[in-house]
């Protein structure tokens, strides 16, 4: 059985009296508890059955995690439904949902923010160690709207133990990971430990280490149109200071891709019948390379930079329970954290400086149910101060800051359950001009936005439920699509943004269905959406970007990109379904099978760019007490639905297989997994990568993960 844990919050100062008077119990209380049921899902300010959620949903928790457990977030998730990863190497891959990246994904740590700069850019990792993670959560659909507008396409939650949740039953509490791939000669450990100094008083320490060398692929560096350009290159300037030729060789490994990082945190919580409060502090120190874009023309740029990334955090986190009445309990949860990176040139010389400091808080109210209505209510506030500085800054000093109000309302009688939800959002975004570089819009925009969903789902049979949700969604442009105006070395585009952005606002409807009955379960999901005023990237005339770094006297060296407003549709589907095929010998062989797709368009333009193609993925699973075995197939298609200045992506097709282990009889906590990844060594490409042409995915990778839980 996979562990899970609850979802709970932080409130604020003043209810610490509060939770002080209120006397101890043991851990038969609900705060005390080790576990909640494995289907409940906790992204939600209601806790609720993943069979009931009127969205998309996933959770990846204990063996599965195990499986599919790598370096970073994205590639952790990358094979569960409408889930795709930016791949912008092994060190640098946000999650992708249905097809939504950046700014319109939000990436939690246990409810709010990981406070780092990889929304902005593909190359800038995830501050969050998957080493460290208990449980996952994928929210997609307008649910996740609960979490800010910056989440329209969908909310990643990874859930850890910093701050315990519950006070352990035998006085301590221990849980490892170690870890090996064989791809890059990954070695990794994480551990993390409770322990109980009073009946009421939990301590809390972490840390993990993570080294990892060049990444090995299946095949060519470059992808077949990329090595053609490059030897075309060869032969008709075979004087340039660049090898073409030999750029077009590489094979076998995927230079300046080697990575080291370190984390470590404390916490303490106070934890009794009626609440918790807990405080952690943790630090994140990362030095990784990214996939080197190659030149295939003379006179492009060729870099091979690699980040060093620092972060400290603090969090609270904790909740109250009122004793009855209108409020069931209050929650809060905050966050601040100050990051920097450094983007070092080949010498180890800093190129450009990256500086954010952040801060977030949530405020809930969750209503008792009553009559078969409940709910929640609530406030956020959120705060970015983010500064790039260098001579690639290709944005100004600039300050966000946003306050949210927000309700989600449910209703259940019988077979019927309704839902509805409303969000408010201010954001003011400020810029502030240097005054010695004048490429730069100077002052601010104030944003006011509405979002809502009403959706109703219905069982039509015993474990079947149908339901039907339509949101309305208003966005704020972010700093770097109103501000942007420089060049990026990461990406190799001088990006730019337009000041005078408007809201981006859509509309969508969303269909699911979910069967469950004892040994089969299908979920699925279709939706569409309609946008209006989507902000997207767009490659444009260097005329454009020379003119907007002109007043600096600025060149541009990098093709130019330039984010640009139109109207935008987006549609496509997930399911997944598992069989139980029968009973052997004390395991269950069950046979699963899951397929997304997402189509994507700017309306009487082009195909958004970096688009998943159609996926589908089956396996054939034998699960026992003990032991599990796994054997699966993952095609993805050919995407030919690309915009101008992409190229498109071959088809592959990759078998993976998984052998764990229980070693020790009643004790789940502890397992050895080896796990055989890309066994046929395909070099595959995928579509949402903006370095797919330089950067395939790894190649034959052999894991060996041992947890261990005391």
């Amino acid at each position: 059985m996979n562990r899970t844990y609850a979802h709970r919050s932080l409130p604020l100062a003043g209810i610490v009296a509060a939770l002080i008077a209120t006397p101890a119990v043991a851990e038969d209380n609900p705060v005390a508890q080790d576990t909640v049921p494995r289907d409940v899902i906790v992204t939600a300010p209601v806790a609720r059955s993943e069979t009931d959620v009127l969205q998309g949903t996933s959770v990846l928790s204990g063996e599965k995690l195990d499986r599919e457990l790598r370096p970073t977030i994205g590639e952790t998730l990358a094979r569960l439904p409408g889930v795709s990863a930016t791949s912008f190497g092994p060190s640098a891959s946000r999650p992708i949902l249905r097809g939504f990246q950046g700014d319109r994904i939000r990436v939690l740590t246990d409810g709010v923010g990981s406070v780092d700069v990889s929304n902005t850019s593909v190359d800038h990792a995830v501050v969050i160690d998957p080493l460290l993670a208990e449980r996952v959560e994928v929210l997609r659909g307008p649910a996740a709207l609960l979490y800010g507008s910056s989440a329209a396409g969908g909310v990643v939650n990874v859930i850890d133990s910093r701050i315990p949740r519950s006070v352990p039953s035998n006085g301590y509490r221990l849980n490892a990971t170690a870890g090996f791939g064989s791809a890059a000669t990954e070695r990794s450990v994480g551990a993390a430990g409770d322990v109980a100094v009073t009946r009421n008083l939990v301590l809390h320490a972490d840390g993990s280490y993570l080294k990892a060398d060049d990444l090995r692929i299946g095949g060519y560096v470059l992808s077949r149109s990329a090595r053609a350009a490059a030897l075309a290159a060869a032969q008709a300037a075979p004087d340039d200071e660049i090898d073409f030729a030999a750029s077009a060789r590489l094979k076998g490994r995927l230079p300046n891709t080697a990575a080291k990082t370190w984390t470590a945190g404390l916490g303490a919580a106070l934890i009794t019948d009626t609440g918790s409060l807990g405080v952690s502090y943790s630090h994140y120190d990362s030095l990784y390379g990214v996939p080197i874009r190659y030149a295939t023309e003379p006179g492009q740029e060729q870099e091979a930079p690699r980040l060093s990334v620092v972060q400290n955090r603090f969090d609270l986190r904790g909740e109250v329970q009122t004793g009855g009445g209108f409020l069931d309990r209050i929650r809060a949860r905050a966050a601040y954290a100050n990051y920097r990176h450094f983007e070092l040139e080949p010498s180890g010389e800093i190129g450009t400086r990256f500086y954010n400091k952040g801060l977030e808080g949530r405020l809930e109210f969750v209503q008792a149910n009553r009559g078969g209505w409940s709910g929640a209510s609530g406030a956020q506030y959120f705060n970015r101060q983010f500064n790039v500085v260098g001579e690639e800054a290709f944005l100004p000093r600039n300050n966000t800051e946003q306050v949210g109000l927000f309700t989600l309302q449910q209703y259940e009688n019988g077979a019927f359950k309704a839902e509805g939800g409303v969000r408010y959002e201010h954001t003011n975004l400020a810029a502030l001009n240097p005054a010695d570089d004048l490429r730069y819009f100077n002052g601010k925009r104030r944003f006011d936005t509405f979002s809502g969903s009403l959706g109703a789902s219905y069982g039509i049979a015993d474990g079947v439920r149908i339901g039907l949700n339509a949101s309305r969604t208003e966005r704020a442009p972010s700093a770097e699509e109103l501000f942007a105006n420089g060049a990026h070395a990461g990406t190799q585009a001088y990006e730019l943004g337009n000041p005078d952005f408007r809201t981006e606002k859509s509309w969508g409807l969303e269909a699911t269905l979910h069967a469950h009955s004892d040994g089969f379960s299908l979920d699925a999901s279709a939706y569409y959406n309609w946008f209006d005023d989507y902000i997207y990237e767009n490659q444009t005339a260097q005329s454009v970007c020379a003119a907007a770094a002109a007043p600096s006297g600025r060149e541009v060296e990098f093709p130019c990109f330039q984010y640009q407003q139109a109207k935008a549709r987006y549609y496509g589907f997930e399911i997944d379904v598992s069989k139980r095929l029968a009973r052997i010998g004390g395991h269950a062989i069950n046979a699963d099978i899951l397929a997304d797709y997402v189509r994507a368009s700017v309306v009487d333009l082009s195909p958004v760019p970096r688009i998943p193609p159609l996926r589908v993925l089956g396996g054939v699973e034998a699960q026992g007490d003990r032991t599990s075995a796994r054997v699966e197939l993952e095609h993805v298609f050919r995407q030919t639905r690309i915009a101008a200045f992409e190229t498109e992506t071959a088809p592959y097709t990759m078998v993976n297989a998984s052998f764990s282990f229980r070693p020790f009889a009643g004790n789940e906590k502890t397992s050895i997994m080896i796990a055989a990844n890309n066994i046929f060594d395909v070099n595959a490409r995928r579509a949402a990568s903006v370095l797919k042409d330089f950067a395939p995915l790894a190649g034959r990778d052999i894991r060996v993960t041992l947890r261990m839980g005391l």
